[in-house]
């Protein structure tokens, strides 16, 4: 018994994925390029990272222009992170089911949607630490 659980549990750690990948990169430079990539394919072709790169310059902007201390700077660069990373994901998941699902199929739309409810809880999580970490300084600030 102990030895079908271990071999359960195991079992996809001994998948090797270069049995399996297109191209896997042994070299970790070239990694760090097929990221740069994808990072510039979401500047050029996904017009949402480019309005998440205005928001967040004037989010990070504001907090600096406020002086917030260094934990709600923090806590700022977290949500901002947070929502890039969910978009990212959310890019990656809705080309990999246009590739694998080419025709419609119900459960491609489930996926597709659930990806980009996730962005969406990022960004109402990012403006209701925006509310909470700037409106009170900035208020201040400008006298009111």
């Amino acid at each position: 018994m102990m030895k079908r659980m271990y071999d359960h549990l195991t079992a996809t750690a001994r998948i090797n994925p270069e049995d399996y990948a297109a191209r896997v990169s042994k070299n970790r430079a070239l990694s760090l390029s097929y990221a740069l990539r994808g990072w510039l394919y979401m500047l050029v072709r996904q017009k949402n990272t480019r309005l998440m790169s205005a928001a967040s310059l004037l989010a990070l902007g504001l907090a600096l222009w406020l002086q917030l201390p260094p934990v709600e700077l923090a806590l700022i660069v977290v949500v901002i992170t947070i929502i890039w990373l969910t978009e990212f994901l959310n890019a990656g998941i809705e080309a990999a089911i246009d590739v694998a699902a080419p025709e419609y199929h119900p459960m491609a739309q489930v996926g597709k949607d659930v990806a980009s409810a996730a962005v969406l809880l990022g960004v109402v999580a990012a403006v209701i630490v925006a509310v909470l970490l700037l409106l009170p300084p900035l208020l201040r600030r400008l006298g009111l």
